[in-house]
């Protein structure tokens, strides 16, 4: 299957637009907000531009989409960043007019709530990319991971193939936008549990969907944002969960949900991100958390026994609500080596 044609890249220089499609956290912490801003020039040489809702909380679906039309209508704006995610964005998508997305498909940045935006301009032919949140990842207290800054400088500027690589630690703990030292120091880290491989025989090369399991079945269930299942057949599903740590019953459940729906058995392949399995108010210790991902883990390959048993699957890449964060295309190629156990994405 051929992956759609990928974003136009960004020169140095070029304006960019910060958007919130979804929770305007920079209205709530805009010091973090322009700590990411500030890096946006310095690390990656680009001109952060506002947009009227980009730190306005309350605004309605109507005016965010006004925001997100009005950035890809601007040709001097290059690409399209989003500051964070929410649980909303579902209600932003009626509001859209494909028109100017269709006509200067710009590079889109984002993830968790954002994967609505994600698919629908996958619905409309517009390739964009699965990760990247300003607050999140550019306004990092210990700085932005390299993992994170390369794979968006390759995502930006570069055309070529990038190789998407195991990581020795990772950490699912933040650190509260509340307290000072979130602008200096990030969360603990601890080792990662490497990738794991299942049915490894097979070499796939294909354009990706997919991306946070609750939102995408959100997209499911309102029907109206799927397309029929056939127009995914061929395509590596990104599978990831959020910081509300859906029970492996539920992820079993969602899936079953697009399996009954003819949705699953269409991914030749399957790559699970590290799932998060703590958040600010919860910390479990660390044998619970990897209770909880071997959970998860054996409840993903349930539903693919059942809807997809030929599919091959890996868990534990670094894509997600976890960090370090990768950027994979969304709409575009990449490639998943069973033999060679290797995951290269093609920017």
């Amino acid at each position: 299957m051929e992956g759609m044609d990928a974003p136009p890249k960004v020169e140095p220089g070029d304006r960019v637009a910060i958007v919130s499609p979804s929770w305007a956290g920079p209205g709530v912490f805009p010091v973090q907000h322009d700590q990411a801003l500030h890096r946006i020039r310095e690390e990656l040489g680009l001109e952060p531009v506002e947009f009227p809702t980009t730190r306005k909380l309350g605004s309605s679906p109507a005016d965010r989409a006004a925001d997100l039309m009005a950035a890809y209508a601007d040709p001097s704006i290059r690409a399209v960043f989003a500051t964070i995610g929410g649980d909303d964005q579902i209600t932003v998508l009626p509001h859209l007019d494909p028109a100017p997305f269709v006509a200067d498909p710009k590079p889109f940045f984002g993830y968790s709530d954002n994967t609505n935006l994600l698919n629908w301009l996958w619905m409309h032919g517009v390739a964009g990319y699965h990760g990247g949140s300003t607050m999140v990842h550019l306004a990092r207290g210990g700085g932005i991971d390299p993992q994170h800054l390369s794979s968006l400088r390759a995502a930006l500027f570069q055309t070529g193939d990038f190789p998407v690589a195991e990581v020795r630690e990772f950490s699912d703990e933040e650190v509260s936008w509340e307290d000072p030292a979130s602008l200096t120091t990030s969360g603990p880290t601890v080792p990662s549990p490497g990738w794991h491989w299942h049915q490894p025989g097979t070499v796939v090369t294909a354009p990706t969907w997919g991306g946070n399991l609750e939102i995408w079945h959100w997209n499911l269930a309102a029907s109206r944002w799927i397309l029929p299942p056939e127009r995914y057949a061929g395509s590596i599903l990104l599978l990831e969960t959020s910081e509300e740590l859906p029970p492996a019953e539920e992820v079993f459940r969602m899936l079953r949900n697009a399996g009954e729906r003819g949705l699953l058995e269409q991914f030749p392949a399957v790559l699970v991100a590290t799932a998060k399995a703590s958040n600010i108010g919860h910390r479990p210790s660390a044998a619970d958390r990897a209770r909880f991902r071997d959970e998860q883990q054996a409840a993903v390959l349930e539903a693919l026994a059942a809807y997809n048993p030929g599919a091959m699957a890996v868990f534990g890449i670094d894509f997600g609500h976890t960090t370090p964060q990768w950027i994979l295309p969304y709409g575009g190629r990449m490639t998943v080596d069973g033999p060679g156990r290797r995951i290269i994405a093609h920017f």
